[in-house]
């Protein structure tokens, strides 16, 4: 069975954002999650690891990110070499893209919410 971890990377403290709901509904659907961003505490279970941390492998890199912050995070992810890239509606990027296809870097633009909702999160 493959591990679906999640690294949420732009996660948040506050219940209105969408990275917010996303570390909740990947909690509740059971899957591993890390949720990385500026704050410090916790969603649900999950404490919020700081940016750039020492985190295990994972499957998804899920972004929460605008492309104007993307560009510091992109080496890191290359690092994380992940199984794909999730480009949440308004963090579409065409050359980060570009670059995580260079490296094999499987990547979507899509919906991270309703790929959950639908049960299309699970390639």
């Amino acid at each position: 069975m493959v591990n679906f971890k999640t690294l949420v990377l732009g996660a948040s403290l506050k219940p209105e954002r969408y990275a917010y709901r996303a570390v909740q509904m990947l909690q509740e659907r059971n899957f591993e999650v890390i949720a990385m961003g500026r704050g410090e505490g916790f969603i649900g279970k999950v404490s919020m690891t700081k940016p750039f941390a020492k985190i295990p492998p994972v499957h998804t890199v899920t972004l929460y990110l605008g492309p104007v912050h993307q560009e510091e995070y992109l080496d890191f992810i290359l690092k994380l070499n992940p199984q794909r890239v999730i480009f949440n509606p308004g963090t579409e990027n065409r050359e980060f893209a570009e670059k995580l296809t260079k490296a094999g870097i499987a990547w979507e633009n899509s919906c991270t919410l309703v790929l959950l909702s639908t049960n299309q999160y699970q390639p």
